[in-house]
């Protein structure tokens, strides 16, 4: 699994880099997004509106554009670097890739969905939860390490252990409840998912509300996603290991940085200032039904309020400290 998650990210990074050079006017920044071009372009719309400072995508997976940056190194175009994903963002702060952001930005975000020296910054949370098909008995399942229960043999779905999410989660688990019950769990998920995983979290979900599967493992708004769709689909969220002397559940930001060689430092900052500002955060909320990544700005009223979520205590940048650890775990196990 690890040597065919390089080779990817070896194609990824040859076609991104045979790409015509991206230019930008003087008063354009150049953003390289690993985020869908429909979570984003809403809050770029309206920062543009409020300040009259353009901002281009160059959209492509996060892993790659990292990898892009590190090989243009002064010679980028490229303000701001976007990922789905802290893992990313630590990475390219331990390979100095970024430059630190005013502490105006940075302190208005909770320390642990933010870069200890302020090389990133946390923009909206997502929650690791749990989809179950209400036609079936999962009353068992309160625990993400209930997807090694042998009742659910060949009836849960998850995604190919490449997939960015999955390795993040399984950093939060190693952290959280240790690396051996991590390693036991991944042995029962490999076994109860009955060799077949799935390349995204939409068909996660749809495995479940079909009936094939029982329960799933996704980012929470997926699910919602889907009820947009098909608001009668058999499918309900569960929170997991919210009990007593549970770790709660494993969490991940998209964020944002500031390219160490930008060429438009004052209006990146603004950029950036923008998306943490109460108005930004709110636009991100309304968007993609993630949450809010500053305090005292409301989540959807359509997900679980954070309020009564108990998350598990890993701060973010361990997601990018202890990646390869994390790989070589399910190297081990022979993850899918």
């Amino acid at each position: 699994m690890m040597k065919q998650f390089k080779n990817l990210g070896l194609m990824l990074l040859v076609a991104l880099m045979a790409m015509p050079v991206v230019q930008a006017a003087d008063d354009e920044l150049i953003v390289y997004s690993g985020r869908s071009d429909k979570f984003v372009k809403p809050v770029i719309k309206a920062f543009t509106q409020e300040s009259g400072i353009k901002v281009l995508l160059h959209s492509a997976k996060s892993t790659a554009l990292l990898n892009k940056l590190k090989v243009e190194g002064e010679r980028t175009q490229a303000d701001l670097y976007l990922s789905n994903d802290a893992g990313n963002l630590q990475l390219g702060s331990d390979m100095g890739l970024f430059q630190p952001l005013p502490a105006s930005v940075t302190d208005v975000i909770d320390p642990k969905l933010r870069a200890a020296d302020g090389s990133w910054v946390g923009l909206s949370a997502r929650a690791r939860v749990l989809v179950a098909n209400t036609g079936v008995d999962t009353h068992f399942v309160t625990s993400i390490f209930d997807l090694a229960d042998p009742r659910l043999k060949d009836r849960i779905a998850v995604t190919h252990s490449g997939n960015g999410s999955f390795i993040a989660g399984v950093t939060v688990y190693m952290e959280a409840a240790g690396i051996e019950k991590t390693r036991n769990w991944l042995k029962g998920v490999k076994e109860n998912a009955g060799g077949r995983t799935f390349d995204k979290h939409s068909k996660v979900v749809k495995a479940v509300a079909s009936g094939k599967r029982s329960v799933g493992l996704v980012n929470h708004y997926y699910i919602y996603r889907h009820l947009d769709k098909k608001p009668d689909a058999p499918i309900k969220i569960i929170v997991p290991d919210q009990g007593e002397g549970e770790m709660g559940v494993a969490w991940n930001v998209a964020g944002i940085a500031m390219s160490k060689y930008s060429k438009r430092k004052a209006a990146a900052e603004k950029f950036v200032e923008y998306l943490v500002s109460k108005k930004g955060q709110q636009l991100f909320a309304e968007v993609n039904r993630e949450y809010p990544a500053r305090k005292g700005v409301a989540a959807s009223a359509e997900i679980p309020p954070l309020e009564g979520i108990k998350v598990a205590p890993v701060a973010m940048s361990e997601l990018g400290k202890q990646r390869n650890a994390t790989i070589d775990l399910l190297e081990a196990v022979g993850m899918p």
